[in-house]
């Protein structure tokens, strides 16, 4: 727990050095290691997990993510988990609630029980909504019967 709150710390403080720089944050920055930031409803239920192996702050809005993975909870007191979103580069942009990319995801639906992969892409956090534009595939994990009949 002191380790994720030292995490969030160091992203915190390198937001900050982001604002207060009118060209963005001080060439070289070193990135943060192991993001872990938990968002939640209005109402204080879990909504989303956001993690990734490295960011880099961009600006007082915008982080660049290496290894993201996003988990999406129901935003209800049962907090069930929605799905999870993942991808080898992304960029969260804080206000919007939205990460995007333009290269591969990979989304893992675990209420409708399929799974989509693809190339630029934008996840809208606030609609529960992703837009895949590119090469993109869907594997539904369900039987289907009568589909030869």
């Amino acid at each position: 727990m002191r380790s994720r709150f030292l995490r969030l710390l160091a992203l915190a403080a390198s937001l900050a050095a982001a604002t207060a720089a009118a060209d963005g944050p001080p060439s070289g920055a070193a990135p943060a290691k192991n993001l872990s930031m938990r968002l939640f409803t209005p109402q204080g239920y879990h909504q989303m997990d956001l993690q990734g192996n490295e960011a880099r702050s961009i600006s007082s809005d915008q982080i660049d993510i290496v290894d993201m993975n996003i988990a999406v909870f129901s935003g209800d007191a049962a907090a069930r988990p929605d799905s999870v979103i993942l991808s080898p580069a992304a960029s969260f942009f804080l206000r919007e609630s939205r990460a995007s990319g333009d290269g591969a995801v990979r989304l893992i639906d675990y209420r409708n029980n399929f799974e989509v992969t693809g190339e630029q892409w934008v996840y809208e956090n606030t609609r529960k909504k992703i837009s895949i534009a590119r090469n993109v595939r869907v594997v539904i994990h369900a039987a289907l019967p009568d589909l030869l009949k």
